[in-house]
């Protein structure tokens, strides 16, 4: 079985394609680092979408979604936009916890698996 990995650096891909699934590596608001949790999570659905669409998915095949935030307390600031986010009869299994990221200027990760059909 091949594996497709799209957006690849030396440390990471973006997304890894498997079989019938698609992996995304947890999404960080490379356009809106530093601004508030609703725009944070909307850069980064924004950008889910589009590795889900190179990979041939989109979000009504979601599987999973694990999200972390940098304080628990913007739970319902982030919920806000991922539930207008996501397609209604399609939400995945998903985990969200508190944790401290990579740089301070994030403070909304996310990641998926998605099904391909």
């Amino acid at each position: 079985m091949s594996i497709k990995r799209i957006k690849s650096g030396e440390r990471m891909s973006q997304a890894v394609v498997h079989g019938n699934l698609v992996y995304t590596a947890g999404q960080v608001a490379q356009n809106a680092g530093g601004e508030s949790v609703t725009e944070q999570t909307k850069d980064i659905l924004n950008a889910i979408d589009g590795l889900l669409a190179e990979a041939g998915s989109d979000k009504s095949k979601l599987i999973s979604a694990t999200i972390w935030l940098s304080d628990i307390g913007t739970f319902a600031e982030m919920n806000a936009v991922w539930d207008a986010w996501v397609s209604p009869g399609n939400t995945p299994a998903r985990a969200c916890v508190e944790s401290k990221l990579a740089a301070p200027q994030f403070t909304v990760e996310i990641g998926v698996i998605a099904a391909i059909d």
